[in-house]
């Protein structure tokens, strides 16, 4: 048997020369330091970018929540929206039964129609009464100047019969004696005799006149007084004019009212918004104020973060925003600082913290910060009020 042969041995390769090796250790060295020079600026990167920043994940979208309640009560007769319907402005959402509105409206029509036919009669009598209490006025003035007149005539008449009756008087008394001797003859003394009984009832015809002129200018007196009345009875019938005239507006006012309680039986959309906590149904009687549904627009959501009250010191209202809601799987949207809330939030909670009545615990509080979004970045609705989110500020 042949003996084997041992296997060939590899050439050994030279050892490199030393120019080689310092060769390598430099660039190994050159590698090292490059890695160490990237590894720091990754790390000042770092901790710029996330100094520089505010996050919490205490925070939701917020959006308006706009209740629709009814305004007049009555059975429901249609509900012509279904839940989470998207809806625009004026949208018909609810109809209630309307028939006894419009019968109180034609009521309201037919008290107005009233109201002004009487403020029309009392409008034309205000003119009738003045020229009438003008007229017996006048009238009254010139029968108390008549009167007057009458009672001068009267006291002169008096006055001249009064002197015939001296006169004849005398004249008896004269020729009394004179009859007795015989001097004059009896029917001279019966002629002043009848003479002076003419004038006494002249005299007191005169008296009786002026008595009956005095009465006279009484009645005018009296005639004037009840004239000058007429002024009050036109501020009377002026008074009531102006009745008139304020229940006409109470008429109208009650028609409007029964106009608009008419319109109230049709529930309109006062937002555009989806349609959201619906407890109405048809054939439900309903009452003024009672809540029907829920409109929530979902064109004006932002979003409420409680930031801790150590990390704002460096937070101010115009500063960038990324949001990331959970929802979507952490999809970031863009917004803004808008505005820092006033208190924290458990100065509005139902029973705030009374630090001074005992043991005092220290907790860092939180504050309310409102972020609203960039234009576009909700233009597919997504964001709904309530969703969880973390927003991150940056502060530089």
């Amino acid at each position: 048997m042949a003996e084997s042969l041992p296997p060939a041995r590899e050439p050994v390769p030279p050892a490199p020369s030393l120019r080689a090796r310092l060769r390598r250790s430099g660039r190994a060295r050159t590698v090292l330091v490059l890695a160490a020079l990237a590894a720091v600026v990754a790390s000042l990167l770092a901790w710029r970018h996330f100094a520089g920043r505010e996050s919490t994940d205490d925070a939701q979208i917020d959006g308006h929540v706009n209740p629709v309640a009814a305004r007049v009560g009555g059975t429901v007769l249609a509900v012509l929206v279904a839940d989470n319907q998207r809806v625009e402005k004026g949208t018909l959402l609810v109809r209630i039964d309307p028939r006894d509105y419009e019968v109180a409206l034609a009521r309201a029509q037919a008290d107005l129609a009233e109201n002004e036919a009487t403020a029309r009669a009392a409008r034309t009598t205000v003119p009738l009464t003045s020229t009438t209490a003008g007229s017996q006025e006048a009238a009254a003035d010139s029968d108390l100047a008549g009167a007057q007149a009458r009672l001068a005539a009267a006291q002169a008449q008096l006055r001249e019969a009064q002197g015939r009756e001296r006169q004849t008087a005398g004249d008896v008394e004269r020729f009394r004696p004179l009859l007795a001797k015989d001097e004059i003859s009896k029917q001279q003394f019966d002629a002043a005799a009848t003479a002076a009984n003419s004038a006494r009832a002249s005299r007191e015809a005169a008296e009786a006149a002026v008595r009956g002129a005095e009465k006279a200018i009484e009645a005018a007196r009296a005639r004037l007084a009840q004239a000058g009345t007429g002024r009050e009875q036109v501020d009377i019938v002026s008074a009531r004019a102006a009745s008139a005239g304020a229940k006409v507006e109470m008429a109208q006012a009650a028609l409007e009212q029964a106009n608009l309680n008419v319109s109230y039986t049709e529930v309109k959309a006062p937002v555009g918004g989806v349609v959201s906590r619906k407890t109405v149904e048809v054939g439900q009687v309903v009452q003024p104020g009672q809540p029907l549904l829920a409109l929530v627009p979902l064109d004006d959501v932002w979003v409420t973060a409680n930031f801790k009250e150590s990390q704002l010191r460096s937070i101010r209202p115009g500063q960038p925003v990324e949001v990331a809601v959970d929802a979507y799987g952490g999809r970031t949207f863009r917004g803004r600082v808008d505005s820092i809330g006033a208190a924290t939030g458990s100065r509005f909670s139902l029973l705030p913290p009374e630090n001074a009545t005992g043991n005092y615990v220290k907790v860092v509080q939180r504050i309310p910060v409102k972020i609203v979004l960039d234009p576009g970045q909700n233009a597919e609705h997504l964001l709904r009020p309530g969703m969880s989110v973390v927003p991150a500020v940056f502060t530089r």
